[in-house]
């Protein structure tokens, strides 16, 4: 599937939707790379204009089809959710992404990684954050006008954008929201759900067995009342 411009001057340039690579190269780069795309989706779930995406081709130069990049994880503010086959940039009212994640994999080289921060350094990247999870090693770097300069520590850091903090630990890295929530697996959010429905049914159960009892002391007390009416003893004067 392609996308393709429909403007006068450029109507047969043809802007691919993919670049036919892997988006992962194993299954930890894969679940770290979902990991944060998708906690950054319900993280932004309730503002339709903040769009997030991953492994999404973005080009940022109208008429320059070679000129494209797919971060692993990307957000662009002031952008509409929604079904894109690629970022155009041109069409999204010229707005790069903002912030841009890139998960290592040992099929990564020093060449292409130099050529994605020279890519993310001239189209206006804000913040770039890139994750070696074979050496638990990250990096970051936060734009000063028209250069990303590199972030002296990262542990405990916090992004301007995102507002969400970065640490490290000897697991690896570990994502908090602005509430200082952790970000979760798919896993973990389902146990939570289940273990949230599950309370939810023992309370409504002992909500029923306490109306339950309740309604078996008024029924003791309206037949003890009138037992002693029939043994002409008015219980309001018990």
């Amino acid at each position: 599937m392609v996308t393709q411009l429909q403007s006068p001057d450029k109507q047969n340039i043809i802007y691919p939707d993919s670049d036919g690579e892997p988006m992962a190269d194993n299954t930890e780069q894969f679940r770290l790379i979902v990991g944060i795309k998708e906690n950054l989706e319900l993280l932004f779930a309730n503002n339709p204009n903040i769009f997030v995406a991953g492994d999404l081709l973005w080009y940022p130069v109208q008429g320059s089809p070679e000129i494209r990049r797919a971060p692993d994880v990307m957000v662009a503010f002031d952008r509409p959710k929604g079904y894109r086959g690629s970022y155009l940039q041109w069409q999204e009212n010229n707005i790069a992404p903002q912030v841009v994640f890139e998960i290592l994999s040992p099929g990564n080289s020093i060449k292409e990684m130099t050529q994605k921060f020279a890519f993310y350094r001239r189209y206006g990247v804000e913040e770039y954050y890139l994750y070696d999870p074979d050496r638990l090693d990250l990096c970051g770097w936060l734009r000063a006008e028209s250069e990303l300069e590199v972030i002296d520590s990262m542990d405990n850091w916090v992004s301007p954008r995102l507002g969400i903090k970065l640490k490290l630990s000897d697991s690896g890295i570990q994502i908090y929201r602005p509430d200082n929530e952790p970000f979760l697996s798919f896993l973990e959010l389902d146990q939570l759900r289940q273990q949230a429905q599950q309370q939810a049914q023992e309370a409504e159960q002992r909500a029923q067995e306490a109306e339950q009892r309740a309604q078996q002391a008024e029924t003791r007390s309206r037949l003890l009342e009138a037992r002693l009416r029939e043994m002409g003893i008015d219980p309001n004067q018990v």
